[in-house]
């Protein structure tokens, strides 16, 4: 394998010196913004979509990477400028595999290379206000099919994705995010580990294809009170299972709020012999699927995390906001970041 670049031996540098902050939710960022369906299809904005006539684009948040490009880099601006030294592409639904509920295939080159670019230039600008080094980190999600799981309970061996699909779908991601200059990639929001392995693999080969090796961070997601993934897995489980990654980072992110997460992050800590990084969803959804919890009651829960030694790299999931992660970094700077085993 191929060593890491100096801007990556910068990056594991600035891990080692302090608690590291990764940006907050896209989702909610873009609900924010009450865009229809023309502005999703980029009608009048010089950026239409012309893939999408018989299919309705209004939520497919990643298509705003070509057809809003100037709304989705304000938001990146505003989490860097709010605390976050790493912030990722809005990049989550960009394959073939998920774009496909939207007749998009086509486009998720341009929808990754683009989203590693418009990053780029909101980390700059940030960067050029207060001379921060920041980095990019393209985020993978796990797809809307499952390797291990049948969508079918008539039928507990039927498959809606194979192995090769997804490697072969996350590999064609990995070459666009890579073009846009992605500094990490991010395999996020993982529910089925064995999806996840098919990133880890396409990534190893899209590294040696292109001759080019990145840091990788991995989270994990714990599904309900069980502590364990949708697949199956406790969270030593599943360190286990990615650790020949050797990864910059693992973690959990999503589906719980900081306080339920704790014990689960606790255990992954207590195994993984890496930078751990969290960032939990601001409490959990009430009725309405709205997020409740305020930055200062996230950011004091997620102190505890530092507080008690078990993070490097801390951030925020759905219902956050680049005030949750301004006060998520005003937080944990008073802490030292976890020492690695």
């Amino acid at each position: 394998m191929l060593n890491l670049s100096a801007k990556h031996s910068r990056l594991y540098n600035l891990a080692m010196d302090r608690i590291l902050i990764l940006d907050g939710a896209m989702g909610t960022q873009i609900q924010g913004l009450g865009l229809s369906e023309e502005d999703f299809a980029g009608h009048g904005s010089g950026h239409t979509c012309r893939h999408h006539s018989e299919h309705p684009q209004k939520g497919n948040n990643d298509l705003l990477i070509l057809t809003q490009p100037q709304a989705i880099e304000d938001i990146h601006f505003r989490y860097a400028i709010a605390g976050a030294d790493i912030v990722e592409t809005n990049t989550f639904s960009s394959t073939t595999i998920a774009q496909a509920d939207y007749g998009l295939e086509a486009v998720v080159h341009d929808l990754n290379a683009e989203g590693a670019r418009i990053v780029r230039r909101a980390l700059d600008r940030a960067t050029a206000i207060d001379g921060r080094p920041r980095f990019v980190a393209g985020a993978i999600g796990p797809t809307n099919r499952t390797a291990s799981l049948s969508p079918d309970v008539n039928d507990p061996g039927y498959r809606a994705v194979t192995f090769d699909d997804l490697r072969i779908a996350y590999g064609q991601q990995l070459r666009g995010l890579m073009e846009g200059g992605a500094d990490i990639i991010l395999i996020e929001t993982i529910f089925d580990t064995l999806n996840a392995k098919a990133a880890i693999f396409a990534c190893f080969e899209i590294f040696a294809e292109l001759a080019q090796r990145l840091p990788l961070m991995i989270s994990g997601t714990i599904t309900d009170a069980s502590g364990r993934t949708l697949s199956g897995q406790t969270p030593t489980a599943f360190w286990y299972s990615v650790a020949h990654a050797r990864p910059f980072t693992v973690g959990l992110n999503c589906a719980l709020g900081a306080a339920a997460m704790r014990p689960h992050l606790a255990e992954l800590a207590g195994v993984a012999p890496t930078f751990i990084c969290a960032y939990p969803n601001a409490g959990l959804p009430n009725a309405f699927g709205q997020y409740d919890e305020g930055p200062e009651e996230t950011a004091a829960q997620v102190a505890d995390f530092a507080r008690e030694g078990l993070v490097n790299v801390v951030g925020g999931c759905c219902g956050t906001t680049p005030e949750h992660i301004r006060a998520i970094a005003d937080a944990v700077a008073a802490f030292p970041p976890r020492a690695v085993p």
